[in-house]
């Protein structure tokens, strides 16, 4: 369905959810600017460009046209852009919800498990089925492998700015991410809350003895994102993403000496 929006005047509005409207509606007194919820058809139609967009951006990457989202969500392009006003403002919209979805994943895990090992496993496992390494923000898994002092290589996806306990995202200028979203402060807080409570899971794994010590948390984020492949058959995709997940999980584990 193709929903004529042309009384919406904020972009911004439109992508969160909401629309301001001028207060002359229906009284004829301009009282300045008001925010009311969306219509129901635009409100379904936004639904439906989100689930599209998700479903896309997870098989073909951020890198998919706006016109492959529209398709898929059966309305106009232009239905798509008066939603989100550029590509940029959609792929970061599905970047922090996937972010925040795995962060309530960690935090469930980190919160039910007892068992340090259970509480990773766990988090690996329900990420993984629920889609989200096709999701991840470029932001998230670029790696930058340094050398650190005793010669082995590690690999510092977050580190503290002076002055502050914030955890922030280590850049790598030399990597360019086709389509990646410019990182903003609210998608760095939302990527440094993931990358914080992911933390908490691998260090009490590791202490426990029951994760081998040069895993990092950019190993852990790797490892859901190389065990989410895209198959076209549903139960194929499953099937190999519990199996790819299996091998990589032994892969983590410490071993006896």
């Amino acid at each position: 369905m193709h929903v004529q929006d042309s009384h919406w005047s904020s972009a911004s509005a439109v992508a969160a959810g909401g629309v301001t409207m001028s207060a002359t509606a229906g009284n004829g007194r301009g009282n300045g600017p008001r925010t009311t919820p969306l219509r129901v058809d635009a409100q379904r139609n936004l639904e439906h460009v989100l689930r599209a967009a998700r479903e896309v951006f997870g098989e073909l990457g951020y890198g998919a046209p706006m016109e492959d989202v529209a398709r898929r969500a059966r309305v106009g392009v232009g239905t798509v852009y008066r939603r989100f006003p550029s590509k940029d403002v959609l792929v970061r919209r599905i970047a922090e919800e996937e972010t925040s979805r795995l962060t309530d994943q960690a935090r469930a895990a980190l919160g039910q498990e007892e068992e340090p090992w259970s509480a990773l496993s766990r988090f690996l496992r329900t990420s993984v089925a629920s889609g989200a390494g096709r999701l991840l923000p470029p932001q998230v898994l670029r790696v930058s492998v340094e050398e650190d002092r005793a010669g082995q290589a590690r690999v510092p996806q977050q580190r503290t700015q002076p002055g502050s306990t914030e955890l922030r995202l280590v850049p790598e200028e030399s990597v360019a991410v086709a389509s990646a979203p410019a990182v903003g402060a609210e998608d760095d807080a939302g990527a440094s809350a993931l990358l914080e409570v992911v933390g908490q899971l691998v260090e009490r794994a590791r202490a426990a003895g029951e994760l081998r010590a040069d895993v990092s948390v950019s190993d852990v984020l790797l490892v859901i994102a190389t065990a989410a492949p895209s198959l076209p058959d549903a139960a194929q995709q499953a099937a190999a993403s519990a199996r790819l997940l299996d091998i990589l999980l032994e892969g983590l584990r410490s071993r006896p000496a």
